[in-house]
């Protein structure tokens, strides 16, 4: 059964088999033959993926070499992949949501000429076969191969309208600010080698656990690994303080916007230190770290996002609070539970920004919600879509949501009391903040303008049939983690990773507590949402004032670093130029060419034509080598 894994290698080939032929091709193919190629390659790596599940599922699981890619003295690293219960569910999630958003994207950039259209989904493939070699690696170093994928991909998405400067800007932010979380994860692969000899995960793993005698990690080695690979994660998973670029990526298409923010590329940093849970369960340190900095970027991106009025922004600042809840959660050591989230978070996130994807469209490219209201009657299956994933991500049973945030409050209420209380305010705020977008943007009267109004459609069937698919996978996918408390033995995703993350010993929490705790965080979500429809289903338009203003400016985090960070680095770029570049490496360089120039010169006139002169420096020649010969004697 084991050679049967021996074609997994076809999922992350097929999407790159569509990158080159529509990137190659994008001149000269129809864009219902880009449609075709970009679409369908990805629907094959499904099916694959679903074979590939099955095959896990049915105990076959393990590790496919092809061939070693690396050799140096003792070091082997090998191309290798590891397809076991972890990177069978990312792979389902990736391909899964993936091809929705591909599907999406058929109708929602059929609009951009042929040749900008075809390399629209020759970067998508693209993106998707990099987010695909990140989680089948078996060792960190084809894990860094995908996770540098994926940040190229996010740039050239992020910029894919280059010839707005704004756009291209935002590409370099979230290039540069990801390079700092890199150069984090690869001095961990060195330290790494240098302890162990090795990347495979089951070597690095083997090594920490003591069963190899002859290496091994102190304890200090495994904390500086864990948090140097988590500093990799917060630039990836956008958590403090590596964490502003990611609303800034609101630049590109929103179908890129639901890929890079719904199941693949945020996601990669939950993906590595759940992939090494084991590492982090030896360091107390690095899990205390991990549980702060994650809690820390939930309230604040949640705080944020009370007060932004662009419907992507929203929802770009209601993925960094989700985020932090899986840092919350993976630093507590709910490693399944963070898994959890990243599934259900694929689904209504995704749903939440292909929805709003679709109000755009209708709107002719408006994204102020402020200029919004009374879509409801014009957006019905928009409308009715959406409406499912805020009740998902608010965390309302019966929906996905429920059971993964649930989850997670659980394990912090478990680990620490205050950091329970601070998850449960800043759920209160999701829930608050997310039916103020529904609402502004659906209930009311319309805000627009006439012509806006007058061309008010719903999307065509390429856009609503993914909602409705990710709608119905946010009511239903929650169910693969009820809780014991509801059905014995209906945590089917515990115990399927259970070979790859060992179940912890879980803090007794008695079945009354567990309701209680269910019944409040539900009642606190439901007071929000009618609070929020309190304060904005009649709502008039007003602007922001006192702590309100600072919200709407994201706390002034982007102009801090402006002044602590960006303009430091550019007057030192600047008195660098004019000292040490102007002066000393210009002076220098232009002095060599004067000195040569110079002496060229001088040197010519001794090339005179005058036969008395060349007699006269034969003789001075021989007198001097005479003279040369004499004292070196003596």
């Amino acid at each position: 059964m084991q050679n049967a894994l021996q074609i997994v290698y076809l999922i992350p080939l097929l999407p790159f088999i569509g990158f080159l032929i529509n990137g190659l091709g994008r001149n000269h193919l129809s864009k219902s033959m880009i449609s075709l190629v970009g679409c369908g390659t990805i629907f094959a790596s499904l099916v694959l993926s679903v074979w590939a599940f099955i095959q896990v599922k049915n105990g076959n699981a393990g590790t496919v070499t092809y061939f070693n890619f690396i050799s140096v003295g003792d070091l082997t690293i090998p191309f290798a992949f590891q397809v076991d219960q972890l990177s069978a569910i990312f792979l389902l999630i990736i391909t899964g949501v993936g091809f929705l958003i591909h599907v999406y994207s058929t109708a929602y950039m059929h609009s951009e000429n042929s040749p900008h259209f075809g390399r629209y989904f020759s970067f998508l493939n693209l993106f998707v076969f990099s987010m695909l070699l990140l989680v089948m690696g078996a060792n960190y170093v084809i894990m860094f191969i995908g996770w540098e994928g994926v940040g190229l991909c996010s740039y050239l998405l992020i910029g894919y309208w280059f010839r707005k400067q704004e756009y291209n800007q935002a590409a370099n932010k979230a290039f540069v600010m990801n390079r700092i979380g890199d150069l984090a994860f690869l001095i961990a692969i060195f330290w790494i080698i240098s302890r162990v000899g090795g990347v495979n995960f089951a070597d690095v793993f083997a090594v920490a656990k003591g069963e190899v005698l002859h290496r091994g990690f102190s304890e200090t080695d495994i904390t500086v690994v864990t948090l140097l690979l988590f500093i990799g994660a917060t630039g990836k998973s956008a958590q403090i303080p590596l964490y502003t670029w990611l609303p800034d990526a609101m630049a590109g298409p929103t179908p890129v916007s639901a890929l890079i923010h719904a199941a693949t590329m945020v996601t990669a940093g939950i993906y590595m230190i759940a992939r090494s849970n084991i590492l982090y369960s030896m360091s107390p340190v690095a899990m205390n770290v991990v549980a702060i900095v994650g809690l820390a970027t939930a309230l604040l991106a949640a705080t944020i996002a009370l007060k932004q009025n662009d419907i992507k922004k929203v929802l770009a600042y209601s993925t960094v609070s989700q985020l932090g809840f899986m840092f919350l959660a993976l630093g507590t050591g709910a490693y399944v539970a963070a898994v959890f989230h990243v599934m259900t978070h694929a689904f209504f996130k995704a749903l939440l920004f292909l929805g709003s994807g679709s109000v755009i469209h209708a709107m002719g490219g408006e994204q102020d919600i402020r200029n919004m209201g009374g879509l409801s009657r014009k957006l019905k299956i928009t409308y009715i879509t959406f409406l499912v994933g805020c009740i998902a991500i608010a965390g309302i049973p019966p929906l996905s949501g429920f059971f993964s945030k649930d989850a997670i409050l659980l394990s912090a209420f478990t680990h620490n009391k205050i950091m329970y209380g601070i998850a449960l305010f800043t759920a209160m705020l999701t829930a608050f903040y997310m039916f103020r977008l529904l609402f502004l943007t659906f209930s009311g009267k319309f805000r627009g303008s006439q012509e806006q109004e007058h061309h008010l459609h719903e999307s065509p069937a390429a856009m609503t049939i993914p909602l409705i698919i990710l709608a119905v996978l946010s009511i239903i996918g929650g169910f693969v983690g009820i809780p014991e408390i509801f059905v014995h033995g209906g945590d089917k995703l515990t115990a399927f990773l259970s070979p790859v993350i060992p179940q912890q010993p879980a803090h007794i929490v008695s079945h009354s507590t567990e309701y209680f705790l269910m019944a409040l965080s539900t009642g606190l979500m439901i007071a929000m949402i009618i609070f929020a429809w309190i304060k904005f289903r009649n709502y008039r338009r007003s602007e922001a004032a006192g702590f309100g203003k600072v919200l709407e400016n994201k706390w002034y985090v982007d102009e801090l670093f402006e002044k602590i960070i960006v303009q430091p680095l550019h007057k030192l770029g600047g008195f660098l130029k004019s000292t040490i570049e102007n002066s000393v490496i210009d002076g220098l360089v232009n002095g060599v060419g004067k000195v040569v120039n110079y002496g060229s010169r001088q040197f010519r006139l001794l090339q005179s034509g005058q036969v008395g002169n060349y007699v006269l420096l034969m003789v001075a020649s021989m007198v001097l080598i005479f003279a040369i010969q004499f004292f070196l004697r003596k």
